[in-house]
């Protein structure tokens, strides 16, 4: 597939999260079409522009990817990468660790159902953030925990939150994750996108032992935002 990219206009626009002049630099919730440019031209989504968007890396992207896809109000989810100096990436770059690019997601979804501020919150449940360049057993910078911030507003509630979440002692060890700007976007493969939900895949070993137990987490401790379907 050809790799799609989503750019930030320069400097964030001065560090306005805004489209139109329809959303205050305040707004945590950056709107899909607020701070990047482009659209997507992959297979795997074709942005709603109401909605905001959350880019979040914390190990392999099967795994996140599933997690958030069952949250109520997200619409789409979509692996990529992200966080490297390369002006382009794919798979078999990015596996390499040349790129210093992560496995990424951007997490399209509507503010007016959930908060970024809650997508954090399932975030830091979605993976281990206390393990420096490592998830399980995949291990190198391809893996660290990131968050991609498009505002000012979302750099503070991303700090707050993993100081809330430190605080809180959740994990025996402090947290890692990278508090970073995000500078541009690569949708991954189309074989990447949707992974577990393809009938193909989710009796394979690594989704069995690794991926799976993550959704499972997620199910388990916000059943308050999960979407019905997923309600068990």
């Amino acid at each position: 597939m050809s790799t799609s990219i989503f750019a930030l206009s320069a400097i964030l626009l001065a560090g306005l999260g805004a489209c139109g002049g329809s959303q205050s630099s305040g707004d945590a919730d950056a709107k899909a079409n607020a701070s990047v440019v482009g659209a997507s031209a992959s297979t795997a989504v074709q942005p709603d522009k109401s909605l905001s968007v959350a880019y979040l890396a914390g190990g392999c992207f099967w795994c996140t990817e599933a997690s958030f896809e069952r949250i109520r109000g997200v619409q789409s989810v979509v692996s990529g990468y992200s966080g490297g100096t390369e002006a382009d990436a794919d798979y078999k770059k990015v596996s390499s660790g040349t790129t210093d690019h992560a496995e990424a997601i951007a997490v399209y979804y509507d503010s007016t159902q959930v908060s970024y501020r809650r997508l954090l919150d399932v975030f830091f449940v979605a993976h281990d953030p206390t393990t420096l360049n490592r998830q399980g057993p995949d291990v190198g910078r391809q893996y660290r925990s990131s968050i991609f911030y498009q505002t000012p507003a979302q750099q503070v509630l991303a700090k707050a939150v993993i100081d809330s979440v430190n605080g809180a002692k959740r994990y025996a060890n402090p947290i890692v994750t990278e508090v970073v700007p995000l500078v541009a976007f690569y949708d991954a493969e189309d074989y990447h996108q949707d992974y577990l939900a393809d009938p193909t895949n989710p009796n394979q070993g690594y989704v069995q032992s690794v991926s799976w137990p993550k959704v499972h987490k997620v199910e388990k401790e916000f059943k308050d935002i999960l979407k019905p379907e997923y309600l068990k």
